[in-house]
């Protein structure tokens, strides 16, 4: 039913104008037509007939634009009222009030898109503008914590009756959130320039087999630090990427499973070829997550458990989201699955071969 209306009424919002035209066509004719016989014989002017012919094209051209200059003048002020609310609208926006949403009836006609992108616009800038805010209230938090660490420790190391361990573990805190900070403005860093796209994007084959058992005993101190034991199945794959982008993400999901993973656990990492797709996947006996949880662990500086990022390493919550991105820019796709209790599992798949 709606749409029907809907038809009818751009189908009248055309014939309106159209209709609105042949009637000043039409008066202007006819006024012509009977007034050039008027002007005749009142004042008693005789013409050619060529003269006649243009007196009376002159005198319709006259009578067509004071109608239509009636006509204009008339609905001055609903014109008005027509663009009046999108200029005010477009001004608040220009000022950076995104709460704003005009109302599209029947006034706009045939403008009813422009009303409707404008109410888009506004939309979107403000959701943007929530992003930012929240981006930068995180940025805050996440380098005030350390700084305050920092700040305090330091502090008490003035005290010179500090006993040597404790001014030993003092001072390796400060390290520790120094490092927390350094990682947290190197993920910023290269976040900002991969949406940017001002990172050096050159892909080259290389083998991805060998940098997985590279990642695998780099991290190895970790691992057995837990009596974490760790098993891989790496089928030989040559894949087209940056090598150090993709090891940004094998190290991210490798000290993820690691950290979340309990004493005499067990992580399992996997290679293999599926159809065009070159699958990886990192499988963890770990503490798992909710899943309620999953849908937002790609945000970012979002902690599935705060506590337990901070006594374990301090995560900033920026490590998941930029495994996306890199991902991503290499038209591939990351999918997590988890349960509490029973462990996550990163799947992270890209193209067998870069076109």
């Amino acid at each position: 039913m709606m749409s029907r209306i809907s038809k009818l009424w751009k189908k009248i919002n055309v014939i309106v104008p159209i209709f609105g035209i042949l009637t000043m066509l039409f008066i202007s004719w006819n006024g012509s037509y009977f007034g050039s016989r008027l002007l005749v014989r009142h004042f008693g002017w005789s013409f050619s007939e060529y003269g006649y012919h243009l007196f009376v094209m002159t005198l319709q051209i006259i009578i067509f634009f004071i109608v239509a200059g009636t006509i204009a003048f008339a609905t001055r002020g609903q014109d008005r009222r027509f663009y009046m609310p999108i200029l005010t609208a477009m001004r608040q926006i220009s000022q950076g009030n995104f709460k704003i949403e005009l109302e599209n009836s029947k006034q706009y006609r045939q403008f009813g898109g422009i009303v409707e992108g404008i109410n888009e616009m506004a939309n979107e800038l403000s959701r943007m503008e929530t992003l930012r805010q929240d981006f930068i209230s995180n940025v805050s938090h996440e380098i005030q914590s350390p700084l305050t660490s920092i700040r305090g420790f330091a502090a008490a190391l003035q005290n010179d009756s500090l006993s040597p361990e404790s001014r030993r573990h003092y001072l390796n805190i400060i390290e520790a959130e120094s490092r927390r900070l350094s990682g947290l403005s190197d993920n910023l860093l290269k976040l900002s320039a991969l949406e940017a796209e001002s990172f050096p994007f050159e892909r080259k084959p290389y083998r991805l087999d060998k940098q997985l058992q590279e990642m695998i005993l780099a991290s190895e101190p970790q691992w057995l630090g837990k009596d974490i034991e760790v098993e891989a199945e790496l089928a030989e794959t040559t894949v087209v990427a940056v090598k150090d982008l993709l090891s940004q993400v094998w190290t991210n999901l490798l000290h993820n499973s690691i950290k979340f993973t309990p004493q005499d656990g067990r992580i399992t990492v996997s290679l293999r070829i599926i159809e065009e797709w070159i699958e990886v996947e990192v499988r963890d006996s770990g503490i798992g997550i909710a899943e309620e949880e999953l849908e937002r662990i790609f945000e970012r500086f979002y902690k599935v458990d705060k506590s337990r990022s901070v006594s374990s390493g301090g995560g900033s919550g920026l490590g998941l989201p930029l495994v996306k991105k890199i991902v991503e820019l290499h038209e591939g796709s990351i999918h997590v699955t988890s349960r509490p209790g029973e462990g996550t599992a990163s799947i992270v798949r890209l193209p067998l071969q870069v076109r």
